[in-house]
């Protein structure tokens, strides 16, 4: 079996949303960037823990995972985002811009069907933090089907934690592996 997608999302995951004092987590630094189509005045303040990019570059480096971009900063997220964490340059999924008021509109993440026709039968670790139980049950389903998918959801407001990468890299090796004949 080839390496499963390692699927990033940003928001929630790697910035944290602010709780309901308007703090980041105290692990968290500030940056200010300036997305495409926004102009130099009009930054976007962002929160990043240092230890991310470390943390995420011992599972990208194990070789188990495929990382991937899965966020509505798109190719932003390479950019903006990786370097903020000294990252190399990853693809990304590209999601449209729906015109939406919810993240779930149909009962689950806005993303899923994109996501879903872009793995094809590729399986994929998603870290997320907005999924539902719907989500839950499609990855069920997809690995019942023989399509290996771990989805991990952390806390919006705590953003990406050790045990959550420990989590991927357990998960991801004890999946069959296709050996070099």
């Amino acid at each position: 079996m080839r390496p499963p997608y390692l699927l990033l999302d940003i928001d929630g995951v790697l910035i944290p949303f602010p709780d309901a004092e308007g703090s980041a987590p105290a692990t968290h630094a500030r940056h200010d960037v300036v997305p495409t189509g926004r102009s130099s005045d009009n930054p976007v303040t962002v929160w990043r823990n240092p230890d991310h990019g470390r943390l995420l570059m011992d599972v990208i480096r194990t070789g188990l995972v495929t990382p991937v971009w899965c966020t509505s900063w798109r190719q932003d997220a390479t950019t903006l985002i990786g370097p903020l964490l000294d990252l190399p340059a990853l693809p990304h999924v590209d999601l449209p811009r729906p015109q939406i008021t919810t993240s779930h509109p149909n009962g689950y993440l806005w993303k899923r069907d994109h996501v879903d026709a872009w793995l094809g039968d590729a399986p994929a670790v998603w870290i997320d933090d907005d999924f539902t139980g719907l989500d839950h049950a499609w990855a069920a389903e997809r690995t019942a089907r023989g399509t290996t998918t771990l989805l991990v959801q952390p806390d919006p407001h705590l953003g990406l934690q050790p045990k959550h990468l420990t989590e991927v890299t357990k998960w991801v090796a004890q999946l069959p592996v296709v050996r070099a004949a």
